[in-house]
Parts: structure tokens; C-alpha cells; sequence
């Protein structure tokens, strides 16, 4: 592969990316909060691709006719996420995991017959977006203008969820219930309307990324499951409930999949994500074991020392004390140790450390 095949396919493999990571947002964002994983999200980015063929067939192939369509579908993908949430989604966030896949499993199979009886089992191919039809060439290969459009998207759908999330009371809310949703319920935020408004967002995301797939690639009836398998490997690679890590995630497996496309192994791209996938958690809780055995063992040898310093001191006065301290310490340190990130655990050792 020569440097300009490989700039070329690192530039397919962004543009790629960006539509991944607006799918794996939207996933990511609904799972932290309702804690529901949601199979049917593959079926709203294909919903996406039909409703902006059929808009723009409707309002007409101009520059504003294109973008409004890309626009409204996202818009009533989002509507449908909504419908979907309130009619079914609702009744099941108690439940066990195992049911809630096979709720949204079933959502699959019905917004699949919808659109099989509402567009057809034809694929349907859409316009080339107005005034991006043309390609740029870079080092002799040519690249779509709209392919070069979709690298700077994601990132611009990036810093703007973030600066919802950050600069909004929707987002210091959504934060908060990803962090802890039983005690935003408990300190009086509506709970469903806060479901209702991040699962609209999410399909919205969906939505858009299936809406701006529309020049790429034909709208068909098996979008759905190959995209959530997809969605599924960035949102566990990139951390569930971060977009960042979505992001990074996305970039790493689009450009993956087009290096695996290029090389000619195309049948091999599923395996590539799978492996990368394997590597990433294998690695993330290695380092999490280390660095959680690392710091229960300083915590106990500090431990270990104050207490010693701590009975000579009191030695004299009161026989008993080392041995009522070394009591209360281990049972302090077995209900501390218990569910406590290893933030807390470093702040502890820090305090101890000064202590001594």
C-alpha cells in the first residue's frame, strides 16, 4: 500500500466514523442513564435513511431541500424514540436485563415489518447531497467532498454534547443520573420526563447518522443489526456512558474496518472489531485489578504502621488500646474498601500517609 492509498483509507475510515460515533453516542448517552440496553437502536438509524429519502423526494434535491430533509428525519426519528420510550421502554426499566433485550429485540422485528410494508424490500438509493457532489483530489486519489463534510461533523456533534452536558441544568442532570439515578429521583427530579428527554436525543443522534448515510450508502432493511453490532463494539470499547471514549472508540474502529477493506480481507472487518474489542477489556481490567490490589495492599501496610506508632504511643497509658484500634481499623477498612473507586481509596492513603 502506497502513502497515498493509506492517507486515502485513513480519510474513508474517519468519515466512516463520524456516523459511527453519532449511533454509539445516542447508544451510549440512553444506556447511562436508563440503564437499558437498547437493541432497537440500529432500527432508528435506518428509519433515519428512509425518512430522508422519502423528505427528500418530497421537498426536492436543492441544497435546502437536502438539509431540511437530513434535518426533519432526525427530528422524527427522535419522535419515534420518544413513542417508543413511553410505550414500552417505561414499563420495563425495573426489569431484569435478559427481558428488556428481548423487549427491544421484539421493537426490531416490528419497526423492521413497518418499514418492509411502508418502502418495500427494494434498496433505495439516494441523491448525492447538493453542491458536495463532486471529489477533492489529495496526493493523485480523489476523495468525495461529502466524505470530507462527515470527518468534521463528529467532532462538531461531539463539543456540542458536551457542551450540553456541561453548560445545561439538562446535562448536570444527566450526569447526575448516569452517576446515581436513585438519588436524583430521591432529591425531586421527574425521572420519566428525564428518560423520556435522553432517549430523544439519543434517537435523535440515531436519526442523523442515518439521515447523513443517505448519499453513502442505499437504504435497505438490513441496516439495523449490522449497525447496532457496530454500535454495540464502540459503546464497550469507548466506556459506557462516555462520549469521548465513543469518539476515540468510533475513530479506531472505522479506520480499522477501512484499512481491513483496502488490504482486501473486507470478510474480516467484523473478526477486526471483535478482536480489538477483546484486547481493550482484557487490558482495562487487568490494569483495574493491578492497580485495585496495588492500593488495597499500600492501604493496609500504612495501616499497619500508624497502628503500630499509634499503640506504642498509648502503651503506657492503657494496655488495651493497640488492640481496640487495630480492631476498629479492620472493620472500618473492610465496610470503607467495599464499593469505593480508587479515587477514594488514594485520597484515604494520602490523609493516612500525612497522618503518619
Amino acid at each position: 500500500m502506497t502513502f497515498a492509498s493509506f492517507i486515502i483509507q485513513l480519510l474513508n475510515g474517519l468519515a466512516s466514523a463520524s456516523s459511527l460515533f453519532l449511533v454509539s453516542a445516542g447508544l451510549s448517552l440512553i444506556f447511562g442513564v436508563t440503564r437499558i440496553v437498547n437493541f432497537a437502536h440500529g432500527s432508528l438509524y435506518m428509519l433515519g435513511l428512509y425518512g430522508a429519502y422519502s423528505l427528500i423526494e418530497a421537498l426536492g434535491r436543492t441544497p435546502l431541500g437536502f438539509w431540511t430533509s437530513v434535518a426533519l428525519a432526525a427530528l422524527l426519528v427522535g419522535l419515534a424514540g420518544v413513542l417508543i420510550e413511553l410505550l414500552v421502554l417505561r414499563r420495563i426499566y425495573r426489569a431484569p436485563e435478559l427481558f428488556q433485550l428481548l423487549a427491544t429485540f421484539a421493537i426490531v422485528l416490528v419497526i423492521k415489518d413497518i418499514t418492509l410494508f411502508t418502502w418495500g424490500p427494494e434498496d433505495l438509493v439516494g441523491p448525492r447531497a447538493p453542491g458536495l457532489s463532486t471529489a477533492v483530489e489529495i496526493m493523485g486519489r480523489r476523495i468525495p467532498q461529502y466524505d470530507l463534510l462527515l470527518i468534521v461533523v463528529g467532532p462538531a456533534v461531539l463539543g456540542a454534547m458536551l457542551m450540553l452536558l456541561k453548560r445545561t441544568r439538562w446535562g448536570a442532570l444527566v450526569r447526575a443520573a448516569t452517576q446515581d439515578r436513585e438519588m436524583v429521583g430521591a432529591l425531586g427530579v421527574d425521572q420519566a420526563k428525564l428518560f423520556t428527554s435522553v432517549f430523544f436525543v439519543g434517537a435523535v443522534l440515531a436519526g442523523l447518522a442515518g439521515a447523513l448515510q443517505i448519499p453513502r450508502e442505499p437504504a435497505n432493511l438490513d441496516l439495523d443489526l449490522s449497525v447496532i453490532a457496530d454500535a454495540f463494539v464502540v459503546t464497550v470499547v469507548g466506556g459506557l456512558g462516555s462520549l469521548p471514549g465513543a469518539f476515540l472508540a468510533a475513530v479506531l474502529i472505522g479506520v480499522t474496518k477501512a484499512f481491513c477493506i483496502g488490504l482486501g480481507f473486507s470478510k474480516l472487518t467484523l473478526v477486526a472489531e471483535f478482536v480489538i474489542m477483546g484486547v481493550v477489556l482484557v487490558l482495562r481490567d487487568l490494569t483495574a485489578g493491578k492497580r485495585l490490589e496495588q492500593n488495597v495492599q499500600q492501604l493496609d501496610r500504612l495501616s499497619s504502621i500508624g497502628l503500630l506508632a499509634a499503640g506504642m504511643a498509648h502503651e503506657l497509658r492503657n494496655p488495651l488500646m493497640p488492640i481496640k484500634m487495630l480492631v476498629q481499623s479492620a472493620l472500618q477498612r473492610e465496610e470503607g474498601l467495599r464499593g469505593k473507586p480508587l479515587a477514594v481509596i488514594n485520597e484515604e492513603i494520602t490523609r493516612l500517609e500525612q497522618s503518619i
